[in-house]
């Protein structure tokens, strides 16, 4: 990972965006790592690939719900570990443009995404449990199979054809954003992926292209974890302090988090988070310095749960009022207070108040330092005035007298510095 670049300027400005884990692993519908758990042989997973057809997919419906949502770029799985690629790959057979469903869906989102204005990127796994020279390890679903384990296997030749991958990935359709490898085990690292060449044929193809973290993540070597990515790619938690490197400079970073409990669909999950949740979510990481990658587990018919599109829309409304409390913003580099958090943006300071207190709101350390207060979804002004019994403190005060903040999920307070 590493601090900020011209090549990370626009991703730092977006803030939000939209993650995507979709494949054959959707039919089962019990999460994307379901080959693994049930420990479920090749064959028995087969009839997955002969059935598969997303005859409702709409990518242009997709881009529409995520620019409503404001969310600025979006990260397709273009093959998750089972290996089955989402994209018209010459290297295997074992591909979407050969099931009944026909179509390559990469590219189909690839041209809905860029249409809607919106950023794309391909999540991208170094792992394959489909391929015959991937290791048989303590992830692959055949582990306990001592014939199948006993096989011989050349993990050169399997390297070969997951750089080979990537290249036709960033070759075959046109300017891609991102590129999201997924993920660095045990003594599987670093170079055990040949990492510094597939990053240098990445930059070679894709020059201005930003990537995770994740041929290293969890191995880094602070003298050269800035070759091998861009970001730091945080999953299921927002860091307590944002991200900084040994030296405690902030680096760039985005937290992926899921709406329920499953990356993939789980039709039986419906434990989703609210949209107040999400909200609070995505300014806790821009307060930090960071992104929201949220996902999304489409079925295997190529739909959004009705869960998923009701908050995104609850979240894109919130965006349209207080989105210059998001976009472009970053760390205030003030304590956090206790009703909530700010984000900043150069001289603009913005209070996210995500409870309300007993009395006026104390902005600790600012005081004289406010020119003027106003509700950013409105414009209107928010009253500042110090209380008779404040006692010795050095604050200002904001005075929403109403019995309930004016916005449940999050009330924003622009705040003009001196």
């Amino acid at each position: 990972m590493t601090t900020a670049t011209s090549r990370t300027d626009w991703f730092t400005q977006a803030r939000f965006g939209l993650f995507l884990h979709w494949g054959l692993y959707s039919i089962p519908a019990r999460g994307e790592w379901v080959r693994h758990y049930e420990k479920i042989p090749l064959e028995a997973y087969q009839p997955f690939f002969e059935e598969w057809n997303p005859r409702r997919y709409d990518p242009k419906k997709w881009a529409a719900l995520a620019r409503q949502a404001g969310q600025k770029y979006a990260v397709m799985g273009a093959k998750h570990h089972e290996g089955f690629c989402m994209f018209d790959t010459q290297l295997t057979d074992y591909k979407c443009t050969n099931t009944p469903g026909g179509r390559d869906l990469a590219r189909e989102y690839v041209e809905a995404f860029r249409a809607e204005g919106l950023r794309v990127g391909f999540y991208f796994s170094l792992i394959d449990w489909h391929h015959p020279d991937y290791p048989v390890d303590r992830l692959h679903p055949l582990r306990d199979d001592a014939a199948f384990k006993a096989k011989p296997r050349d993990f050169n030749r399997y390297l070969d054809f997951m750089h080979g991958q990537v290249r036709e990935l960033l070759t075959n359709y046109g300017k891609i954003d991102i590129i999201w490898f997924d993920f660095s085990y045990d003594d599987m690292a670093g170079e055990k992926w040949r990492a510094a060449e597939l990053v240098k044929m990445t930059r070679s193809l894709q020059s201005d292209i930003i990537m995770d973290n994740r041929l290293v993540a969890g191995h880094e070597d602070p003298s050269n974890a800035a070759a091998y990515g861009d970001f730091a790619s945080p999953e299921q938690i927002i860091p307590p302090e944002g991200v900084v490197n040994a030296r405690g400079e902030p680096q760039v970073w985005e937290a992926c988090i899921t709406m329920n409990k499953h990356w993939g669909y789980a039709r039986d999950d419906h434990e989703f988070k609210s949209p107040q949740q999400i909200v609070h979510m995505l300014v806790e990481c821009v307060s930090k310095g960071g992104n929201l990658l949220l996902n999304v587990g489409p079925t295997a018919l190529g739909e959004f749960q009705p869960e998923s599109i009701d908050r995104l829309a609850a979240i894109g409304a919130w965006l349209d009022r207080n989105g210059t409390s998001i976009y472009g913003c970053g760390n205030a580099n003030l304590p956090k207070p206790e009703w909530g958090r700010y984000t900043r943006n150069g001289n603009m300071l913005y209070a996210h108040i995500f409870n309300k207190p007993a009395g006026p709101i104390a902005l600790l350390g600012l005081q004289d330092k406010i020119r003027k207060a106003r509700l950013l979804s409105d414009g209107s002004e928010v009253n500042m005035s110090r209380p008779w019994n404040a006692g010795k403190t050095n604050a200002e005060f904001l005075h929403l007298p109403c019995a309930q903040l004016p916005d449940e999920l999050d009330t924003v307070v622009a705040l003009e510095l001196k």
